[in-house]
């Protein structure tokens, strides 16, 4: 039997409830419905039938459930036009999943948000930023989260981890960016790229802590010879520039520590003095190790060696002793050239008198294997035996002549 459509030509008001579809039923209890679809195929459609140019004509629907074998449960507005499905609620989904109150703020998991966003979990409410790749651009997901221990950023493409998080109660001003771009760790007006208030810590692991009383402490875990510490001026222009400046008021100085347990010395000292002065100390030792001033005197509190030769003159410092030849040493010593000379790399002004290292290693083969330098000490232990030679040879002259002028004496006598 095939019924006829009826086509009302006027305003329909119907003054209890409406079932529509394909399963309604003859004393269809509505309870508190006013209309009601009933089918297996539930669809709102909108179509609109405007032809003009200058008027939108897209459908819409309303669309209840899948209507496919195992399709989802759900409840979607559909873009007919456009063949797309810009929003779907799926069946159990959570009370206040999205809720927009009427300030305009919008909820996701409460229906009383304060703030025009408002998300809320029981575990870490989340948002997700994906890349998916159909704008042609290499995916990439970035994930936005709290939680009770922090607020983080995970990048859930490579591995997920955290380049950046904030623990409660950090204190304002953790991390402040100014409007030029600068960088403020603790202050919200920063006057320089980066500007810390407090200490600051730059190590290759999370381990340990500022050293006290250090405003700034490299932590390296590395072994030799890894540089801790660079400063590369690249400006190919050759001009001087000062790399690294203390400035104090008073002593300023760099301090030198070994923290190994077998350490001798514990701590060095390298700096300036207030009487201009340039020095090292040890923290163990009283006094000044070494001691530079303006004027270039220097002054070292122990002994000083130079190109392996130690200038300390103590017995006690000293092996091998054996007795030398004076007068050989005179007699060699005559025969080595003696020059005046100026060194390649001074003016020629600048002028020196002494022997070449190579004619004296040669004569006197002292200094070991090295023919290249003479030793202070030598030098002064060579005029020292030559002087005690040429000391004995003018106390024998005197003693011949004492005994020529006595047998002058006596021929004197005996002939008068």
């Amino acid at each position: 039997m095939v019924h006829a459509d009826q086509v009302i030509l006027d305003d329909l008001i119907v003054t209890g409830s409406n079932c529509v579809g394909m399963d309604c039923v003859n004393g269809e209890n509505f309870g508190f419905d006013t209309i009601r679809l009933k089918e297996n195929n539930l669809r709102i459609k909108f179509q609109d039938t405007s032809n003009s140019g200058s008027f939108p004509s897209n459908d819409w629907q309303i669309t209840a459930n899948d209507s496919t074998n195992g399709g989802a449960n759900k409840f979607s507005i559909d873009d007919i036009d456009g063949g797309r499905t810009p929003f779907t609620i799926e069946a159990s989904a959570p009370s206040d999943s999205l809720y927009v109150d009427d300030g305009g703020r919008i909820g996701i998991g409460t229906g009383t948000p304060v703030v025009e966003v408002h998300v809320v979990d029981g575990d870490s409410p989340t948002l997700r930023l994906e890349q998916d790749g159909s704008s042609g651009f290499t995916p990439q997901t970035w994930d936005v989260a709290g939680n009770e221990t922090n607020f983080f950023v995970r990048d859930a493409t490579n591995g997920s981890p955290l380049p950046f998080r904030i623990r409660p109660s950090a204190p304002q001003n953790s991390l402040y960016i100014d409007t030029d771009g600068d960088i403020g760790l603790g202050t919200a007006s920063p006057d320089a790229g980066l500007h810390a208030i407090g200490t600051l810590l730059v190590g290759d692991s999370d381990t340990g802590s500022p050293a006290e009383q250090s405003p700034i402490h490299f932590l390296v875990d590395e072994g030799w010879p890894t540089q801790t510490f660079t400063i590369e001026n690249t400006n190919s222009a050759a001009t001087n520039s000062a790399s690294l400046q203390l400035k104090n008021e008073g002593y300023s100085f760099i301090t030198f520590t070994d923290t190994s347990t077998n350490a001798v010395t514990e701590k060095w000292n390298l700096g300036n003095r207030s009487d201009g002065s340039f020095t090292f100390s040890n923290a163990e030792v009283a006094g000044l190790q070494f001691k530079l001033d303006q004027a270039g005197n220097l002054t070292i509190l122990g002994d000083l060696t130079a190109n392996g030769t130690n200038y300390a003159s103590s017995k006690k410092l000293k092996e091998n002793f054996s007795p030398v030849n004076n007068e050989s040493i005179l007699e060699t010593l005559s025969s080595i050239p003696i020059t005046s000379w100026n060194y390649k790399a001074a003016d020629d002004e600048e002028r020196h008198i002494g022997p070449m290292a190579e004619d004296f290693h040669a004569a006197f083969s002292l200094n070991g294997s090295d023919n290249g330098k003479i030793s202070v000490s030598d030098v002064n232990g060579i005029a020292l035996a030559a002087i005690q030679a040429l000391k004995a040879q003018l106390d024998q002259k005197d003693e011949d002549i004492k005994q020529l002028n006595q047998r002058l004496e006596h021929l004197e006598k005996n002939k008068e």
